[in-house]
């Protein structure tokens, strides 16, 4: 494994870019905002101005794709993200999710109802201050509800002007080829990591159709800064579709995650991983 450039400071710019629909280019290593909340991603972080610094931090270090949901919190970690960084720079890509449900902490239901993702849509644009959200995924299929009326809600938010784009989240492979079959669906998000790929065929869907893949709990290999940043470094090398959004409360291990950007792991390496 090596590092490229190891006398700069640390650069998300490093892990190259990736457009997401035909006009978001964004730099292929982001920051995922679950983590900025409390415990069970319920509620107030235990340390909000560290949480803010966090944010803060992770622009300078040049990330430029946020990902949260209105789930986180619920409403914590959008808010945080506006207190934070609001007016946001040119160039920010902020994602965020709907159609997840919260009973309290730990607990996650699923309502992915037109009325109740056109009440998340809004209610996130008020928290994130935003007149139009980049990128707006559904959080999960809700099996209640027919895909087509779940998505067919988004694409009128779109036409509304309220979102730009749409990505679905925790798909199968099945359930990927019917929302595209809906609506023009430019990234997915899945849980994908080193030591749990099932939603490998998701993920070469997404290869086909050049379309974002947005992998949670990226850092499912280990624990300490070295296996996360190879964890990272990993998924990077791995498609260049990947856009890894690895999350954190700490700015110490947000800067070691960045650094993940400009390591390239040598073919053997890459071998014995896989």
């Amino acid at each position: 494994m090596t590092q490229e450039n190891s006398a700069a400071a640390p650069s998300a710019a490093a892990a190259g870019d990736l457009t997401i629909g035909a006009d978001l280019r964004v730099h292929r290593l982001g920051f995922g905002a679950m983590r900025l909340t409390g415990p069970g991603v319920w509620g107030a972080p235990a340390d909000r101005p560290a949480a803010l610094r966090v944010l803060r931090r992770a622009l300078e270090l040049g990330v430029n794709f946020i990902d949260t949901a209105d789930s986180y919190g619920p409403g914590m970690s959008e808010e945080i993200i506006a207190e934070a960084l609001h007016p946001y720079p040119p160039g920010l890509v902020i994602a965020t999710k709907g159609g997840l449900t919260r009973a309290g902490a730990g607990h996650w239901g699923r309502d992915a109802q037109p009325a109740h993702l056109r009440a998340a849509c809004e209610g996130s644009l008020r928290r994130l201050r935003l007149a139009r959200i980049d990128l707006y995924q559904l959080h999960a299929v809700d099996p209640r509800v027919p895909l087509e009326d779940s998505l067919g809600e988004l694409a009128r938010l779109r036409d509304e002007g309220k979102i730009r784009h749409i990505g679905v989240s925790n798909v199968s492979a099945q359930e990927f080829a019917l929302a595209q079959r809906i609506v023009t669906v430019v990234s997915v998000q899945n849980r994908y990591n080193l030591a749990d790929r099932d939603s490998e065929d998701v993920l070469r869907s997404c290869e086909r159709a050049g379309i974002a893949f947005i992998p949670w709990f990226p850092l499912g290999a280990g624990r300490d800064a070295a296996n996360a940043q190879r964890a990272i470094a990993w998924l990077l090398a791995r498609s260049p579709v990947m856009l890894p959004i690895p999350g954190t409360s700490s700015v110490a291990h947000i800067e070691e995650n960045v650094a993940a950007a400009s390591l390239r792991l040598s073919a053997r390496e890459m071998q014995a991983m896989t």
